[in-house]
């Protein structure tokens, strides 16, 4: 099984959240025996699982490859569309500020999470420290962000807008 195959075990849509909670921390417990970290989340609509994902940021050498992530783009690809409303993102941790943003873009409806991001930063990982981060001035980041407006900074959005046949987010 790979993390773009859709899977069609697990719980059905006659059992609660937790049954499908319960899968998604069994995938991360079984990810960190696989060498992965402790991160599984699978995505549920009606009643149907739509994908599962873990953690590959280490065996992949990719930051966004986050479990959630992961099952985003699984469900994705399945269901043939960018958008997932009404879907259920259950992961078996609080979402990270990245993982969050995919599911708002992804418009899923609902986030279930198991451990939060205090029990992610006992285990060592920085989510955490991101919201702490987010919640202060950009100007006191370690990281600098910079506005740089030459002439043509809309040109990409003027073509966009121009453009009949583009696909509406």
């Amino acid at each position: 099984m790979t993390d773009s195959e859709p899977i069609d075990s697990g719980p059905t849509d006659s059992e609660p959240d937790g049954a499908w909670l319960a899968h998604a921390v069994a995938l991360a417990i079984a990810n960190v025996a696989d060498g992965g970290g402790p991160f599984g989340a699978v995505l549920v609509r009606d009643g149907a699982l739509l994908a599962e994902g873990r953690n590959r940021v280490t065996r992949d050498l990719d930051p966004t490859a986050h479990a959630e992530v992961q099952a985003i783009r699984a469900a994705c690809r399945a269901v043939g569309d960018f958008s997932l409303p009404g879907a259920v993102l259950y992961t078996s941790c609080e979402p990270c500020p990245l993982c969050l943003s995919a599911a708002l873009w992804a418009r899923v409806d609902r986030v279930v999470f198991a451990a939060d991001r205090h029990d992610a930063a006992r285990g060592g990982f920085d989510d955490r420290a991101f919201y702490e981060l987010f919640e202060t001035p950009r100007e006191s980041w370690h990281i600098a962000i910079e506005s740089l407006r030459p002439p043509d900074a809309t040109a990409p959005f003027d073509a966009w807008l121009d453009h009949g046949d583009r696909t509406h987010y």
